[in-house]
Parts: C-alpha cells; structure tokens; sequence
C-alpha cells in the first residue's frame, strides 16, 4: 500500500524524480505529477485508467508561477483571480507550447487552479513546476475527500499519498473558460455561479456535459460512479419501483420513510448546501459493503452549491 505521511520534502522528491504522489486540496484529492514532464503525466493516464482526450488540470501556487503557460489572461481573469484564488476555481486559457499536449487532450487551452489548501500550497513552493492532478481515484468512480480513500482505490499503484486530512470544499473545482470573448462555465463545482455572476457583474452561462473531446475535466456524461446504481430525481417516484428495505438514500436535509436508518444519508440537517456539498461523494462511498441494491438521490435545491450537486448526482447516475 501506499505510504501516507505529510511529509512535503518526501512529496517533492518523488515529483521531482518523475513520480506521482497524491496531495490534498480543499477540493478533493489530486494525483499529482509535473505538468510540463509528458512521461510523468503519461503515467497519470495509466494509473486512473483515464481516457486521454479527457484534459488535466495544472495546479500552480500564483499568477506567477503559471505566467508561463499561459498566453493570454484576458480581461476577466484578475477580477476573477483577485477575488477567489487560491480557492475552488479553474481558468480555461489559452496555453503556451510549455504545456505539453497530453495534459489539455490536444486543446490550444489549458486549465489552472491555485489551491488553498495550505499543505498542497507549501508543496508547490517547493517546486520549480507546476502540477498536473485530476482526481485520484480510478476514471469515472467517486472522488475521494480523505487520504485513505484514495489508498482504497490507488494504494497498490502509487508510492505516497500526502495526507492534508478531509478537504473541506469536498466538490471539484468550478472550471470558466475566459478563452474567448465572454467566459461561460464549463463545470459547476465549488464555488457557485451566483459568486461569479456577482464578482463579474454579468450573468454567466454555464454548459451542460459532452461525451466526447471535452475541453476541460468533469465534461463526460457519465461520471462518479459508487458502484451501485444510483436514481436521480423524484423521490415520491423512485420509492414506488424499489425495495426499500434493500435501498439507500441520499436526502438534504429531510428522512425518507420507510428506508431503513442505517442506509439513510441526510447530508445537512439544517439546511445549509455548503455542509451537503461537502459530504457528498463521502455518502456515495458509503453504501459498500452494504446490501444495497440501489441508491436514490433526490434533486438539491437549484442554487448555489445546490447546482453542482445535482450535477454529480445527475452523472453518477448514467449507466
């Protein structure tokens, strides 16, 4: 299994040396490899099991550190870039030949974050390049939010797991293309459309998945699998087409009668979309090893965080 420690001189040795190691972010954890090294990121592919026309995102510490990546930063990026980075927010730009084709699927764009966690960003100051890191966990399957689910799933394949404890956003970063004349969302995750729309003073629009050549992470139809089939949608519905004494439920803040307590996961009590967005992909793990034959996930409130839930939840849910 891998070694987990938060040993940030170790991480960086390994990265250093052509390896992957997985890190923390406030997102969720990442499989981390040096963007501008193909070989490296090549192994990334290999490892999740990752088709290669789905592009990675590169992690960087500043503007400064990515200023040779990129382009052109055009008009909206430091309105954008002043007001939530380092924090849960990827930028769509267009990228210099630095950036290898293999980390942007072929893409004349690359997308960049700049993580607040502070382990994950004391690890890129150690570094003299930036990140590639999706998920790290097998294509297609929940996200972890914890160093031990990502030994669950790549243990056996990776030599080190930097451990920063639980994220605390625990959705992937929202991704806004600013490669063209206006921005527009390609996918909701941590930070919420209405905060954009704010800051830019602008409604942005946002695009719905693609199942083929996306041009940023998080794109495909089908996504976030638990393992188990899960039902997105009217719950009143669903509870009439199932056995509830062998399903699971994943609610917002309400009980669903007639599940039995222990295969309910109400993600907040009170309300709050934040909390739910931060324990969602936890609950989807959650049901292994149970007998559960199906899990069924009501529709979240359409707002803010709300969005972005419904949108992993809509994914997993594609067969």
């Amino acid at each position: 299994m891998a070694k987990i420690e938060s040993d940030i001189k170790a991480a960086a040795e390994l990265l250093n040396a052509g390896k992957l190691v997985a890190i923390p972010t406030e997102t969720v954890y990442g499989l981390a490899a040096n963007a501008l090294d193909e070989k490296a990121v090549a192994q990334i592919f290999e490892t999740k099991n990752r088709p290669s026309f789905d592009p990675l995102i590169v992690h960087a510490s500043t503007k400064e550190q990515a200023a040779s990546l990129v382009e052109d930063w055009g008009p909206y990026f430091d309105k954008l870039y002043q007001r939530f980075s380092p924090g849960p927010i990827s930028y769509v730009l267009p990228k210099t030949a630095l950036v290898p084709d293999l980390v942007t699927a072929g893409h004349k764009t690359v997308a960049i974050r700049f993580p607040a966690h502070p382990l994950c960003r004391q690890l890129l100051e150690a570094l003299d390049f930036p990140l590639a890191a999706p998920s790290a966990n097998l294509f297609g399957k929940v996200s972890p939010t914890e160093a031990k689910h990502v030994d669950e799933q790549l243990g056996q394949k990776i030599e080190y797991i930097l451990d920063g404890g639980r994220a605390s956003v625990g959705l992937e970063s929202t991704i806004i293309d600013l490669s063209s004349s206006k921005p527009i969302v390609l996918r909701l995750g941590g930070l919420s459309l209405e905060e954009i729309n704010n800051c830019l003073g602008e409604e942005i629009a946002y695009t719905k998945s693609s199942s083929s050549n996306p041009k940023a992470p998080g794109m495909l139809s089908a996504h976030y699998s638990p393992g188990i089939p899960v039902a997105f949608g009217n719950l009143a519905e669903n509870l009439q087409k199932v056995n509830r004494l062998k399903t699971g439920s994943i609610s917002f803040c309400r009980k669903i009668a007639g599940i039995p307590e222990n295969q309910q996961r109400v993600l907040s009590p009170r309300c709050d979309l934040k909390e739910a967005a931060s324990k969602l992909f936890e609950a989807l793990r959650s049901f292994k090893g149970q007998d559960i034959d199906v899990i069924l996930a009501e529709e979240f409130p359409n707002e803010g965080l709300g969005r972005a839930i419904n949108d992993r939840l809509k994914r997993a849910s594609v067969a």
